[in-house]
C-alpha cells in the first residue's frame, strides 16, 4: 500500500533592524528510495535569494541559498509532497550469521560501514560502553533483535523528553547523567551505544506523521513536540538513527517513541553525526543585538492512499 504525504516546513528568522545574510544550507528534501520517493518540491525564500542544489558526501539534497538584500526578517518555507510505501512487517530479517549478537561484517561490509561503526564521543570511563552492555543476556545467547529493541525500549520508557531551544545535540554522557532529553539526543545516545558494540549506526533527520496532528494540534515548542497522542516529534523535525544489520540493510529505529521500522517517518538526512543534518544553518551580519529569535513549524498530511 502506498500513501501521500504533503509537507510543509516554515522556519522565520526574526531582527530588530534590518541585517544582511551569508549562505544558507538548506536540508528539506526527502531522499528517494524503494520505500519513499519525492513526487514534487518547492522552496520559497524571503527576501529574494539565490539558490542551487548539490549532493553532500552522504547523498543529501541540499539547497545553498544565499538571501539577497537586508531584511527584519528571513523566511523559508519549504513543501513537497512524497509517495510512501508502507510496509506491515517489521524491518529485520537478518541473515543466519547477524541473528545472535556479537556478529561479524564482511570485510567489504566494513570498508563500506568504517565511518558509521566509530564512536565520535569519548567514554574515558567506560561508562556508555557499559550502559549498552546490560543489553546483553547472561544466561545464554542474546539475540541482536532482542538486544536493539529492548534499547529502544528502554530509552522510551526510562528517560524524560525535555524541550531545549538551544541548538546542538547533548553528548551521550549528558544524556545518561540527566536522563533527560530531545529526539536528537535520544537518537544520538543509541547511535553512539550500538557503535560501542561493534555496530554500525546513522543518525537520521526528518519528520513524523501523527495522525492526531493531521488537522490538530500539538503542545511544547522547540525541536520535539508531543501530541495528545502521546506521539514525541511530530509538527517539528524529528531525529532517530539507522543500524546497518546483514541480510536487513539500514534498519530504523526510534528510541524517542518505541519505533521499528519507517512507516511513520519521513527521511531526509542521513549522518555520521548530528551536526551535519541540521535542518538549516547559516550567517547573518548587523548589530550583535538584532536577532530576535526564530520559529519553526511543520505540517505533515496524508492526503491520498493507493493500492
Amino acid at each position: 500500500m502506498h500513501v501521500h504525504y504533503d509537507i510543509t516546513h516554515t522556519t522565520c528568522y526574526r531582527y530588530s533592524s534590518p541585517v544582511t545574510f551569508g549562505e544558507h544550507r538548506v536540508m528539506f528534501r526527502p531522499r528517494d528510495s524503494h520505500d519513499q520517493r519525492v513526487l514534487a518540491t518547492d522552496l520559497q525564500v524571503s527576501p529574494q535569494a539565490a539558490v542551487r542544489m548539490i549532493q553532500d558526501p552522504h547523498s543529501n539534497s541540499v539547497a545553498l541559498v544565499t538571501p539577497l538584500g537586508s531584511a527584519t526578517e528571513l523566511k523559508i518555507v519549504c513543501s513537497f509532497t512524497i509517495e510512501h510505501a508502507l510496509s506491515p512487517y517489521p524491518e529485520l530479517s537478518l541473515s543466519p550469521s547477524a541473528q545472535i549478537f556479537p556478529f561479524a561484517y564482511s570485510v567489504e561490509e566494513r570498508f563500506d560501514l568504517e565511518h558509521y561503526m566509530r564512536p565520535h564521543h569519548d567514554d574515558p570511563d567506560g561508562v556508555l560502553t557499559h550502559w549498552a552492555r546490560q543489553f546483553m543476556r547472561t544466561d545464554g545467547p542474546t539475540g541482536t533483535r532482542d538486544l536493539l529493541l529492548n534499547m529502544n525500549q528502554f530509552i522510551r520508557n526510562y528517560f524524560g523528553y525535555a524541550q531545549r531551544e538551544q541548538e546542538g545535540t547533548q553528548t551521550p554522557l549528558q544524556t545518561l547523567d540527566l536522563g533527560t532529553g530531545t529526539c536528537r539526543d535520544f537518537a544520538l545516545l543509541m547511535m553512539e551505544a550500538v557503535r560501542r558494540l561493534g555496530v554500525a549506526a546513522r543518525f537520521v533527520s526528518g519528520y513524523l506523521y501523527d495522525q492526531a496532528l493531521d488537522g490538530g494540534r500539538s503542545t511544547g515548542h522547540g525541536s520535539d513536540r508531543e501530541s495528545e497522542s502521546g506521539t514525541i516529534g511530530a509538527g517539528t523535525t524529528h531525529a532517530w538513527l539507522q543500524v546497518y544489520l546483514p541480510g536487513a540493510g539500514w534498519v530504523t529505529f526510534d528510541p524517542t517513541n518505541n519505533l521499528l521500522g519507517s512507516n511513520q517517518l519521513i527521511r531526509v538526512g542521513v549522518a555520521r553525526d548530528p551536526s551535519q543534518a541540521s535542518p538549516i544553518s547559516g550567517n547573518w551580519f548587523g548589530a550583535a543585538n538584532a536577532y530576535q529569535g526564530m520559529t519553526a513549524t511543520v505540517q505533515v498530511r496524508r492526503v491520498t492512499a493507493a493500492g
